[in-house]
């Protein structure tokens, strides 16, 4: 059987980990610990996708780069000693992923995570052996900047129209939109499918199986 694509490119938290209460969690930890105002739930959840400096940014408008390099801190130390644990996956993810590789599909990771955060997330759910290669935002550019998507297709030697991008936020479908890639949104993730049906997606799926449907 034919594939339409021959690269899959996930974003990790939010569309193959089930993160973002946690990752909202520990940025109004942060926002707590330096003494800022407390975003709410919402807010916080909405920066996930960016890398971490963006976010603290984005959310914090008003602090200068010491304040926001003191938030990245505070707010990597507690993700790692207060609030880690298993990797918690959405449903079908690891069978889907396995799945596609042995059917030959070249598949990796592209995400707002830094390099550390996604070794351990590897590390902690024994899964890297699925990718074919991953992007995180420290040692590139963060999204919605398509740089990452353009090296990854650099080192497979591929064109945007063989390769698929499947993100849960707007910054995914913007990264990809911006070079002419196919995208395709998850609606379970932190922004709503009316946000992503924006950016003109191959389609809104409501569970991580349904990708199959697409590709």
């Amino acid at each position: 059987m034919k594939h339409k694509y021959k690269l899959l490119i996930f974003d990790w938290d939010g569309t193959l980990c089930d993160s973002v209460s946690r990752i909202a969690h520990c940025m109004q930890e942060a926002a707590r610990l330096n003494n800022l105002r407390v975003p709410t739930f919402d807010e916080a959840a909405d920066i996930i996708g960016l890398g971490l400096r963006e976010a603290a940014s984005r959310l914090f408008p008003d602090a200068d780069e010491q304040m926001v390099g003191k938030i990245t801190a505070s707010y990597s130390e507690y993700y790692r000693t207060k609030n880690a644990g298993p990797t918690d996956f959405f449903p079908d993810v690891l069978e889907v992923l396995t799945g596609l590789k042995q059917s030959g599909y070249l598949i990796a990771v592209a995400t707002g995570k830094s390099r550390a955060g996604l070794n351990r997330a590897f590390i902690a759910s024994g899964i890297e052996n699925l990718f074919d290669d991953s992007r995180c935002a420290d040692e590139t550019a963060s999204k919605p900047d398509p740089l990452m998507l353009s090296e990854l297709l650099k080192k497979f030697k591929l064109t945007e129209n063989q390769a698929l991008m499947v993100g849960d936020t707007e910054y995914d479908m913007d990264m990809a939109q911006r070079i002419n890639m196919p995208r395709l949104g998850v609606s379970y993730g932190a922004h709503h499918a009316d946000r992503l049906s924006k950016y003109n997606p191959v389609a809104c799926i409501d569970c991580f199986s349904e990708i199959i449907k697409y590709i």
